[in-house]
């Protein structure tokens, strides 16, 4: 159970395992429709080792502590190293002028995967503080991804994507407010690492130097609102690992929307990138 404190918006306990159903409905749904490939294990190996320690953190918050900052980090990154097990990296840009590929140094493709899967995962953990909001907006980044999918003739990543954001879609049905349960930090973690492993796998692959921006625009509200907090911390002196109240949804709560307010507007930031994302990528095939 989540319980309330002073940071936290609800006002009495909320259960903690939405995560463990997101994770086993993608998994299932995996093994049923893909089956065995490098993607699915990837999805299913690295998912599983963030559940777990999602699920230790979320144990923690019910007794009102906090789990220790620097095993998740390396068990982040450990996780954001996996894909690259499997095959699966930012190999580098095509080269429009030749018509070829313009491939990355071994560093900086391996360096920029495990960049970007680290961040989404503790992106969407971020957002995840209004009932709705890290569920609603990973489901518009699935099937932005979904549709990014479809049109670069990748059917294989299109099914990835709509199993994520089929399992975030049944899920918002009891998370949307007023909340009956939560999907914690194994969710959110969960969820950003997959949406990376899926865009990694999906949109960077034979990418432009324009199209590279089309998966940062289909995960554009987390991506933005993490860079806003992390500069107000910078800007105040906090700790970037802290957790507080300057959040996107914070403040626009403060500002007085109440949290179906909140999560509508954010929601239509959200599709406005997807949208971008989708135009862009329209334009430039």
């Amino acid at each position: 159970m989540d319980r309330p404190n002073s940071r936290k918006i609800h006002r009495s306990p909320i259960p903690l395992m939405g995560g463990a159903a997101i994770y086993i409905a993608t998994i299932v749904s995996l093994l049923v429709f893909v089956g065995l490939t490098r993607m699915s294990l990837a999805i299913i190996s690295g998912g599983l080792i963030l559940v777990v320690v999602g699920m230790v953190d979320d144990y923690a918050k019910s007794k009102g502590e906090d789990f220790p900052v620097m095993p998740r980090v390396i068990a982040y990154l450990f996780v954001a190293m996996l894909p690259l097990w499997f095959g699966i990296r930012i190999d580098g840009v095509s080269n429009l002028g030749e018509g070829g590929m313009l491939l990355f140094p071994q560093w900086l493709s391996w360096g920029s995967t495990v960049i970007w899967v680290f961040a989404l995962i503790n992106m969407i953990n971020f957002i995840d503080g209004v009932d709705g909001l890290a569920s609603g907006i990973s489901t518009l980044s699935a099937f932005t991804l979904f549709l990014t999918a479809l049109v670069k003739g990748q059917p294989d990543i299109a099914i990835l994507a709509v199993i994520l954001g089929g399992s975030c879609i049944g899920f918002l049905v009891f998370n949307f407010h007023p909340a009956r349960i939560f999907m914690g930090d194994a969710g959110a973690t969960f969820i950003g690492y997959s949406l990376a492993v899926i865009a990694v796998g999906g949109a960077f692959k034979s990418a432009t130097f324009l199209t590279m921006v089309v998966p940062l625009l289909a995960l554009g509200m987390p991506i933005m609102d993490t860079v806003i907090v992390m500069l107000r911390r910078l800007m105040t002196g906090k700790g970037l690992h802290q957790a507080d109240k300057l959040h996107s949804h914070h403040l626009l709560m403060r500002w007085g929307l109440n949290q179906i307010q909140t999560v509508s507007f954010l929601y239509l930031i959200a599709a406005v990138f997807c949208l971008l994302s989708i135009l862009l990528l329209i334009w430039t095939g």
